[in-house]
């Protein structure tokens, strides 16, 4: 319907707008529904409702918290790395980063992100 398997979508569900792609896993086509999403729209799972997707054509970008810059750019080649990321990898480190509570777990987290990043191979193109 999109034109291709991995389209991006905007997904609506209870009133709730999160953005994802169209998976294909050896199966019909399906989109993720992460716990985080689920209880963000209210649902508690077995419920029927209505989904609206949307083409989301608006380009997918984000901006990493000072803290984590800073210590991507002092570990070298993390910063270049996490460039080249997609945008689902790079939300997943954020959202690891910024759910920590206590500024120490935060701080553990950030380096322990730029060390995976660093390590990471790069990517081609």
């Amino acid at each position: 319907m999109f034109g291709k398997v991995r389209a991006p979508v905007k997904v609506t569900l209870n009133g709730y707008t999160y953005r994802s792609t169209i998976a294909a896993m050896g199966g019909p086509p399906c989109i993720p529904l992460r716990k985080s999403n689920r209880e963000a729209a209210g649902l508690e799972g077995g419920e029927t409702i209505e989904v609206r997707l949307d083409l989301d054509t608006e380009e997918r970008m984000i901006k990493p918290p000072a803290d984590f810059v800073k210590v991507l750019k002092t570990v070298p080649p993390a910063w270049e790395r996490w460039r080249e990321l997609s945008y689902s990898h790079q939300r997943e480190y954020l959202e690891s980063i910024e759910g920590a509570k206590a500024s120490e777990t935060r701080a553990r987290r950030i380096d322990r992100a730029a060390q995976a990043i660093r390590h990471m191979p790069k990517r081609k193109r």
